[in-house]
């Protein structure tokens, strides 16, 4: 009897042809299609809304021959990943909407509804691999890098779990874009050139102010300029305030212009500023959302945009493979990435009774609260958690 896999289909070519690829493969496969977002408030352009993706996963289906299906998942949608969007940059923090997406609704919410389908497994359009391995008599599932190294969402999946992945299926892990591109044009798929979604997961693309003023007020503060000339002195610092953001205060620059809320902004940003005349562009270096502050310095190359070390809390630690987890007291030398597309630096994985530590060789440039880190094994990815 074929195992039953159920995929979602979002629309994109990506999924497409990975549904296509499962029914090559001998898999009884059914498409569904999640509607998880409706609202247009922020968004820069209405040309992927999701009436056009119903419609073009609805063509894929039938161009490919399997059955099709539709939930709506807004209201988990909304109450999992918005809502949550929402509270951590109103605490001063810049979420992952795209991971906590992942792990709440794509490998949770749908899978129950995969499951009402009679679903064996389940599967997505993701780059990444999933390797069984044994470990001690164990069966263990290994989250590995996508081999098109350009399009590696890996990063996005490292908050699932061994259950998440014992039943997941990445039928184009071996591929690189250009050759599920010609899949999809061999085989006449309806979206075969269609544009790659970006934005927001399920969301789009957004002008983040406006799509934030719909629960989050505007506040008129001050923004801040720090000279170049003006550095803290790390050298004897501990681990703990290594990773800690800078301490910045007022009385280290001087006031260039005002923003409409500390909380719209994030480390390391350089657009909606709206203030010229400098020799160099003006970038985020920190902001303080009690005092509704927000520091800035000239250039990419500010030193205050770098820091060495960043802390995972205890609590919000996750480990994809358990029985690698390091014991409070233990080191562990490691590749890891903060944000999406990052090439993987070398650096240290430090557990204390607060957490885990990622202290890397060379200074980062823009840790941002609320961003996740990731830390890897060469390609396969360990663990993962939001910084503090």
């Amino acid at each position: 009897m074929k195992q039953r896999v159920v995929i979602g289909l979002s629309g994109g070519v990506d999924s497409a042809v990975a549904a296509w690829l499962l029914r090559q493969q001998g898999y009884d496969v059914v498409g569904l299609y999640m509607r998880n977002w409706t609202d247009t408030t922020g968004l820069k352009s209405a040309g992927c809304s999701y009436e056009d993706d119903l419609l073009f996963a609805e063509m894929v289906a039938k161009k490919i021959g399997i059955p099709f299906h539709e939930v709506d998942l807004s209201a988990e949608y909304r109450q999992r990943v918005v809502d949550y969007l929402f509270r951590e940059y109103e605490a001063g923090r810049t979420p992952n909407p795209d991971v906590l997406c992942n792990r709440e609704i794509k490998f949770d919410a749908f899978v129950r509804e995969a499951t009402k389908l009679g679903a064996d497994r389940i599967a997505t359009g993701h780059y990444a691999r999933i390797v069984e391995a044994e470990v001690d008599g164990r069966k263990v599932y290994r989250l590995l890098a996508g081999v098109d190294r350009n399009k590696d969402q890996s990063y996005f999946l490292c908050q699932l779990n061994q259950e998440q992945l014992s039943r997941a299926l990445f039928p184009l892990g071996e591929l690189i874009k250009p050759q599920v591109r010609q899949i999809a044009a061999q085989q006449k798929l309806a979206n075969a050139a269609r544009r790659d979604s970006q934005g927001i997961c399920f969301i789009g693309k957004v002008d983040l102010p406006t799509f934030l003023q719909q629960k989050l007020s505007a506040r008129p503060g001050e923004i801040i300029e720090i000279p170049k000339g003006i550095t803290l002195d790390e050298s004897s610092a501990d681990l703990a305030s290594l990773a800690r953001p800078w301490q910045l205060d007022p009385s280290m620059g001087e006031v260039v212009g005002t923003h409409q809320g500390a909380h719209f902004y994030t480390i390391g940003q350089r657009k909606g500023l709206n203030i010229g005349g400098k020799a160099e562009p003006l970038f985020i270096l920190s902001t303080d959302v009690d005092r509704n502050l927000i520091y800035v310095g000239q250039g990419k190359d500010h030193p205050l945009l770098f820091k060495r070390a960043l802390l995972v809390r205890r609590n919000e630690t996750h480990w994809i493979r358990p029985d690698r987890s390091v014991e409070e007291g233990e080191e562990w030398r490691c590749l890891a990435r903060i944000r999406y597309r990052q090439e993987l630096k070398q650096a240290t994985l430090i557990s204390r009774s607060e957490g885990v530590y990622l202290l890397f060789d060379q200074p980062q440039r823009a840790i941002v609260s609320g961003q996740f880190a990731a830390w890897h094994d060469g390609e396969e990815v360990i663990g993962s958690g939001p910084i503090g």
